[in-house]
């Protein structure tokens, strides 16, 4: 584990790093949900499925973590954050391609500082959080036409933040570049009424579905 250095509006803060190095020219960079820190079980399974991939992981924990809070904090310091890592990504791998990744939170503020002008070569969500449980009246949409790059929504049917299905499929819709992975019968966490797996095995089982999205967008 190492440390990194993020510049915030209210001043420096210093975020916990996991990185891994794999033999591919990718680095799959790996935000946490908003319960959640780096070392879910969920997020640990996922990266170590995408490393015997062959690619290079970053998981990293967004401030409020670090500060030992239990809320995340203004989406300005989650997005300053991402860009710091993905600044951090380049710069230890010039020649790589940058995937930004996250599980709900992680991945909507990632997609928040790339409609901002954060170039990396593609977005996955990992459960989008469309809007909270039960408010599709509050829906978290009005960026998404603005992103250029390729995205991926890995999302579970019964998901409560995409409800009605058909509010989703219109945000999806209204991307430049987007497509989705229904995981049936899956929920945020893509656990399956009736099939209990450990959340690590969760995570692993969608690396496939994220290696093969990356391997379409590299041609």
């Amino acid at each position: 584990m190492s440390t990194l250095e993020v510049a915030l509006p209210t001043g420096p803060a210093t975020i916990s790093v996991d990185a891994t190095e794999g033999s591919r020219d990718d680095v799959v960079l790996i935000a946490h949900g908003a319960g959640a820190g780096k070392d879910h079980p969920f997020l640990r399974g996922f990266a170590a499925a995408l490393g015997e991939r062959g690619y290079s992981t970053v998981r990293f924990n967004f401030p409020y973590v670090e500060q030992g809070r239990r809320m995340p904090g203004p989406a300005a310091h989650a997005t300053a954050t991402w860009r710091a890592v993905v600044a951090a990504a380049r710069a230890a791998h010039p020649a790589a391609r940058i995937w930004a990744t996250g599980k709900s939170y992680g991945g909507r503020m990632a997609s928040l500082a790339v409609a901002d002008g954060l170039v990396v070569d593609g977005l996955v969500y990992l459960g989008y959080p469309l809007h909270p449980p039960g408010r599709p009246d509050r829906p978290r949409i009005e960026h998404l036409p603005a992103i250029a790059v390729p995205q991926l929504f890995v999302e579970g049917t019964t998901d409560p933040f995409i409800q009605p299905l058909s509010q989703f499929e219109e945000a999806v819709a209204s991307c430049q570049d987007a497509r989705v992975h229904w995981i049936d019968g899956g929920g945020h966490s893509f656990e399956v009424k009736g099939r209990k797996r450990p959340a690590e095995e969760v995570g692993a089982s969608l690396a496939p579905v994220v290696d093969d999205f990356l391997d379409t967008i590299r041609g």
